[in-house]
């Protein structure tokens, strides 16, 4: 059994997790053979075959080598997903492979188009606009926005806060209802890394 201690200090037994089954289904999650997680986790297959069907108990160190060769957290191995498996999917976008589409104050790059159903709408866009009069009053959208300067320097404006001069490196993550507008400050256009939440 999974004991949490709860924020009140009580304790909660979680349902019981069959590790093995747990490994299992991350494995195949991945379509990888026995031999290929084996050799991912640094482990021996026989080692893994058994962890598998319930026959050993792994190690602390073994359940460290589990985890890196699933790409994966320790903690992880112990949460079964919330869904009934987990779907491993990944898209991969090349430079300048991204969707292009142009507006009058922003050139976007649509990112992991590949995937449907997203949760999180990831793009890369190049600041055209210098001034506040160049839109058409706030953007605002369901959702929560991050938002990271790759080059250049911007000026984020928001309904509600003062605006942010920020450089490269620098970040911001705020709600996407609030009405806001980026505009590039340096002599050439910013770009920025913009990451949108779709639920």
């Amino acid at each position: 059994m999974l004991r949490i201690a709860r924020g009140s200090g009580e304790e909660h037994f979680g349902e019981p997790l069959d590790l093995g089954q747990r490994v299992r289904d991350l494995r195949k999650a991945r379509n990888w053979t026995l031999e290929q997680a084996a050799s991912q986790a640094g482990l021996a297959r026989s080692t893994l075959s058994k962890i598998e069907n319930g026959q050993m108990s792994p190690t602390y160190d073994a359940l460290k080598k589990l985890a890196v060769g699933l790409e994966i957290s320790v903690p992880q191995l112990f949460t079964p997903p919330k869904r009934g498996q987990v779907n491993g999917r990944m898209v991969n976008t090349r430079a300048g492979e991204g969707t292009a589409l142009a507006t009058a104050t922003y050139e976007h790059d649509l990112l992991a188009e590949g995937l449907t159903r997203k949760n999180m709408l990831p793009y890369r866009a190049r600041i055209r606009a210098r001034s506040m009069d160049e839109f058409d009053g706030w953007v605002r959208h369901d959702g929560e926005e991050f938002l990271y300067v790759l080059t250049g320097v911007i000026r984020l404006y928001t309904e509600f806060y003062e605006p942010l001069e920020m450089r490269r490196g620098d970040s911001a993550y705020y709600d996407a209802a609030m009405g806001h507008n980026v505009v590039s400050v340096s002599v050439e256009d910013a770009t920025i890394l913009w990451v949108t939440s779709l639920v």
